[in-house]
């Protein structure tokens, strides 16, 4: 009854997107609660913008809510989890009446035992010999379906448990007992764990430099259109359309690259709840004591899939590092050089390492024919000089003394 309460709570405590036990539980102001993983991925969908959406009520918030870890129903998931392992109780096979607990399981006899049932094991000795495990529904996995025979030997070439029997089909290969299997892998059950914590921890501080990244790459794209709009409402007419365009662009540049920096958060999430259900297997593995169950179940659980490198975060260009203080000097026979100049710096402004060009449409972003005819410049030099001049006249005149 103790274990059907238990899960009747864990069921209650599930996240509607997902239909599991909330993992990482967060509450949204509307007031009902989802997994972290599964509120992010709802809300960082490309149609999904604002006004965001309760998944389950509906209710809209103009701004996207700030989510935090619900540490109370956290505690109570973690409760609940461990009251339901801990009260899957085996039944005493030898009780007639009135079932009672078993508390342990004989390897050689098979049968699970309570506590009065399991004493001739200690008293008497013919059984002083027999191996008894914590009680286990699982208690058949460690006998031979062949022989008949208690497994208690282990094939290293084949990556199974044998008996005495098997031994035979098994000729030249490297054999153990199963105790000491299992103890070397528990050795490298704990390798394994601590490989897991350093990729949990290398991908929680690439979430918290991309994080910080895209605060500063937001701040300095509001910072530097500002000041393109001091500049440019100093220019002539003429250079109207120029900055419309290169504003598109550093808008367009800013997009893309928290695009690619949320859909990166999305796969380190997904890569974060991958290496966290890997490392609960292993303390749940870690911490039994059927050893042949382990033993199957170890070798899958000591692989960890291949993840990339946590891609470095960029520091380097900010789109307020863009030249455009000499805009006020250029000239209408220049201009196309200079924004072209700046269109090719507001491209390198990114977050993450972009993509390499792959198509020839790719390199051609990345090239501007550029010519320089010395007469042309010198007749530019001499323009410049001529504009300065009529701009300073009309300035003059706007605002007399």
């Amino acid at each position: 009854m103790a274990e059907s309460a238990a899960s009747r709570f864990v069921d209650q405590f599930s996240c509607p997107v997902c239909l599991d036990g909330l993992k990482e539980p967060v509450t949204i102001p509307c007031g009902h609660s989802y997994c972290m993983s599964c509120i992010t991925d709802c809300w960082g969908q490309k149609e999904q913008g604002p006004p965001y959406r309760c998944p389950q009520c509906r209710e809209s918030f103009s701004q996207r809510p700030l989510l935090k870890k619900n540490t109370l129903i956290a505690e109570m998931m973690e409760t609940l989890q461990q009251t339901a392992l801990q009260t899957a109780a085996v039944d005493c096979d030898v009780c007639t009446t009135e079932k009672r607990r078993a508390v342990k399981s004989c390897l050689q006899c098979l049968p699970s035992f309570c506590q009065t049932h399991l004493q001739p094991h200690y008293q008497s000795p013919a059984f002083m010999k027999h191996k008894l495990v914590k009680a286990s529904r699982n208690i058949q996995e460690n006998i031979c379906l062949r022989h008949g025979k208690l497994l208690e030997i282990y094939c290293q070439d084949d990556c199974q448990s044998i008996c005495c029997l098997c031994t035979d089909n098994h000729k030249g290969h490297s054999v153990v007992s199963v105790d000491s299997e299992w103890t070397r892998k528990k050795e490298e059950l704990k390798e394994t764990k601590v490989l897991c914590q350093k990729l949990i921890q290398e991908r929680e501080r690439g979430q918290r430099e991309l994080s910080e990244a895209l605060k500063l790459l937001t701040s300095s794209a509001l910072e530097t259109m500002d000041d393109f709009e001091k500049v440019f409402i100093e220019l002539i007419c003429s250079l109207e359309k120029k900055r419309s365009e290169i504003k598109e662009q550093i808008r367009a540049q800013e997009k893309t690259e928290i695009d690619r920096a949320e859909e990166l958060h999305r796969h380190l999430d997904q890569e974060l709840t991958e290496l966290r259900k890997r490392q609960t297997k292993i303390e749940k593995l870690m911490i039994t004591d059927d050893q042949i169950h382990c033993l199957k179940s170890c070798q899958s659980a000591c692989a960890l899939p291949t993840f990339e490198n946590v891609p470095m975060t960029q520091h380097t260009l900010f789109f307020k590092d863009i030249s455009i203080s000499m805009f006020k000097e250029v000239l209408e026979d220049v201009f196309q050089q200079q924004t072209a100049k700046i269109s090719r710096e507001v491209s390198n402004v990114y977050v993450t390492n972009p993509p390499e060009p792959k198509t020839q449409n790719d390199f051609l972003q990345y090239f501007f024919d550029l010519h320089l005819d010395l007469n042309t410049a010198h007749n530019n030099l001499k323009l410049s000089e001529d504009n300065r001049k009529i701009l300073s006249s009309d300035k003059a005149q706007q605002y007399p003394d």
